[in-house]
C-alpha cells in the first residue's frame, strides 16, 4: 500500500528557476503517457521521476485543467528523467483508491525510484507546472505553447476579417476570466481545426473584455457569446446550436455548405453536385458512341455552376473523360487507388484532394 502522499503548496516553496525561454511546437496528446493497472509501476517510481494527473471524464475541474496538463506532454517529451502521465480513476479505481485518490484533480509527483507521492497543491496553469517539475526533477525544459488555428480578433483586424463578404465567419465573444469560456474553449480550437483548409470559413473569438465597446456594438451581454456572419448578413445572426463539437460541426456544414467531419476530414458528401446526378446517371447507362453526347452535356451544365461546385463539375467532366478513354473498369480501379493512397500519410490537403475524386468517381461506378 502506498504511504500517504506529502501535501505541497508552491506557496511555501521557494523556487530557484533558470530561465524559460519560449519555443513554437505542436503540442500532442500522445506525449502525456496513459497509465492503467497494467503498466504504473513499470513507469513509475523507476529511474525517472513522475508527474501524473489522476482525473475522471465526468469532472469538470479536470476538463477545464486537462488543455494545462496536455501541455506539459511537449514540453518534456525530451527529458529522459521525466515521465509526465494521467489516471483514469473511472477506469482504474483500484489503483486510484491505493494511491488514496478521493478527490478530482488529484495531482502527484513521484521522485526518482520512489512509489511515496508528493500531492501538487499548487495553481492549476501550464507555466506553473512546468516550474515546478523542473524544481523537483532538477530539468529545465521550456513551455510549449499550442499553436492555435483560430483568427484572433481586435479592433484592428476585425472588419477586415469578420465583415468580409467572401467569407463565413464564426466569432466567439468572451472573457479570459470566464468559466463557461475556458470550457468552451478545447471545442472551439477544435473546430478551427476541422475548417482551416476551407478558405470561405473562418472561425475566430474577441475578448470582449478587453475590447468592450466592440462587444457592445454586437449586443455581447454575457459569455461567452457566439455569432455567425455568414456572407450573406454581416450584421450578424445569433449562434443558437449547442456547444459539443458535433452541434458545431453540422452548422457549419449546414450554413456554410461544407462537408467535414468532426476531425476536419471530408465526408462521403463532398463535391456532389446535385444538379449532375441525372445527367451522370445518363453517361453510365449509355452506349460509348453516346457517352460523348452525354459528356458535352455535362460541359455545358458545368458551365453554369458557380463557386466550389463549378470547381467540383471540372473534376465531373475529368472523370467523364477517363471513362471514355480508359473504359468501364476506370473508376472503380482509381478509386481502389486513391483508397490505398488515402491509408497512407498525406498532407491534409492531399487527402482533401483524394476524397473529392473518390467521391465524384463514386458516381460514375455505381
Amino acid at each position: 500500500m502506498a504511504r500517504s502522499p506529502i501535501r505541497f503548496s508552491l506557496r511555501t516553496l521557494a523556487l530557484t528557476l533558470s530561465p524559460v525561454f519560449v519555443v513554437a511546437a505542436v503540442a500532442a496528446a500522445g506525449d502525456v503517457v496513459v497509465l492503467t493497472d497494467d503498466n504504473f509501476d513499470e513507469e513509475v517510481g523507476q529511474d525517472r521521476g513522475a508527474f501524473v494527473m489522476f482525473y475522471t471524464p465526468w469532472c469538470g475541474r479536470c476538463k477545464k485543467i486537462a488543455p494545462e496538463y496536455e501541455k506539459l506532454g511537449p514540453s518534456f517529451n525530451r527529458e529522459k528523467s521525466v515521465l509526465i502521465g494521467k489516471v483514469d480513476c473511472d477506469k482504474y479505481k483500484s489503483l486510484c483508491s491505493e494511491y488514496q485518490v478521493s478527490k478530482y484533480p488529484t495531482i502527484h509527483w513521484y521522485p526518482k525510484g520512489s512509489l511515496k507521492p508528493l500531492e501538487y497543491d499548487g495553481p492549476y496553469t501550464a507555466q506553473v507546472f512546468v516550474e515546478f517539475v523542473n524544481a523537483e526533477a532538477g530539468t529545465n525544459a521550456e513551455l510549449v505553447p499550442t499553436p492555435s488555428d483560430i483568427v484572433v480578433l481586435t479592433p484592428e483586424n476585425f472588419n477586415q476579417v469578420v465583415l468580409d463578404e467572401t467569407k463565413n465567419v464564426l466569432v466567439e465573444f468572451y472573457a479570459p476570466w470566464c468559466t463557461h469560456c475556458k470550457l468552451l474553449a478545447p471545442t472551439y480550437e477544435k473546430v478551427a481545426t476541422a475548417y482551416k483548409l476551407e478558405e470561405d470559413v473562418v472561425i475566430a473569438n474577441l475578448d470582449a473584455d478587453r475590447y468592450k465597446d466592440l462587444a457592445e456594438k454586437y449586443e455581447v451581454n454575457g459569455y461567452p457569446k457566439i455569432k455567425f456572419f455568414p456572407k450573406s448578413n454581416k450584421a450578424g445572426e445569433a449562434y443558437k446550436s449547442g456547444r459539443d463539437l458535433d452541434d458545431f460541426i453540422n452548422f457549419i456544414n449546414e450554413k456554410c455548405g461544407t462537408s467535414r467531419d468532426r476531425k476536419g476530414r471530408l465526408n462521403s458528401q463532398a463535391g456532389i453536385v446535385s444538379s449532375l446526378d441525372a445527367l451522370v446517371k445518363e453517361f453510365i447507362s449509355a452506349t460509348n458512341d453516346e457517352k460523348k453526347a452525354v459528356l458535352s452535356r455535362i460541359e455545358e451544365e458545368v458551365e453554369n455552376l458557380k463557386g466550389s461546385s463549378a470547381r467540383y463539375g471540372k473534376m465531373y467532366v475529368k472523370a467523364a473523360k477517363f471513362c471514355i478513354e480508359r473504359g468501364e473498369d476506370y473508376a472503380p480501379k482509381e478509386i481502389e487507388r486513391l483508397q490505398r493512397m488515402l491509408k497512407k500519410s498525406i498532407h491534409p490537403s492531399k487527402a482533401d484532394e483524394f476524397i473529392l475524386k473518390k467521391n465524384i468517381l463514386a458516381t460514375f461506378a455505381a
